[in-house]
């Protein structure tokens, strides 16, 4: 699986999990040099979530990529997983 941003491919990995239609790649198969950091944080049934946001060719994508370094139990299959919000395109 692949996901790109602005034409570019930023993470790509064959080692994907599925929860709740989302992709998380493992955070080894994100290209760092692509993000930047992000204050966001959410909560939901599998924990906080983290941000980061892509800056890609010089266009910004706010809070673009989500992880859980702490995921409840229920969730621990995204542990040192990294998913993506829509307008990052997720492709075979």
């Amino acid at each position: 699986m692949k996901a790109i941003f602005n034409g570019v491919v930023v993470a790509e990995s064959d080692d994907t999990v599925i929860v709740e239609g989302e992709h998380y790649f493992p955070e080894s198969a994100l290209k760092r040099e692509y993000t930047s950091f992000s204050n966001h944080r959410a909560s939901n049934w599998m924990g906080q979530a983290r941000y980061l946001s892509l800056l890609v060719n010089g266009e910004l994508k706010p809070d673009a990529i989500w992880y859980y370094p702490e995921p409840n139990e229920a969730a621990a299959q995204v542990k040192g997983r990294v998913a993506f919000v829509q307008g990052v395109q997720i492709t075979e």
